[in-house]
């Protein structure tokens, strides 16, 4: 693998990054004090729960994996700790479906979704550039 290619790949948008946390508090925040209703109890303990799931494994995505000697073994761990956020981002849909009300149940709707396309969008630039770097290594050599 070509050392300044997983150095890139690596190269996270501060600003993006610091959007995500933003939104990401935002929403934890009205998870926990905001009005949000549904019928179905332990809905809302569980999306809490789910969300706190989801910010830790942003954390873990765009940690400093230099520590990690081999660029292959750095790739994939950021690879895993990709699949990681998208199953959490899952669990939290889930737990979405069922809330069906409140005054700021709306506004949290939309919040969500826009955190979502934004953290999509971050994911997929850079899962891109990690499965490239992997399928480059099953390239034929350059003569």
């Amino acid at each position: 693998m070509d050392p300044r290619a997983v150095e890139a790949s690596f190269e996270f948008n501060p600003e993006t990054v610091g959007r995500l946390r933003s939104r990401w508090l935002a929403l934890m925040e009205t998870s926990l004090w905001g009005d949000l209703k549904t019928s179905k109890i332990g809905t809302l303990p569980r999306l809490r729960k789910r969300w706190l799931e989801l910010g830790e494994n942003l954390v873990s995505l765009t940690r400093d994996r230099r520590w990690i000697p081999q660029p292959r073994e750095r790739v994939k761990g950021a690879m895993a700790a990709s699949l990681n956020l998208r199953d959490s981002l899952l669990h939290v849909e889930r737990s979405l479906q069922v809330l069906d009300g409140g005054e700021d149940f709306a506004a949290f709707e939309k919040d969500i979704l826009q955190f979502r396309q934004e953290l999509l969008q971050f994911m997929e630039h850079h899962e891109k550039a990690w499965g490239d770097l992997l399928e480059s290594q099953y390239d034929p050599p350059e003569e």
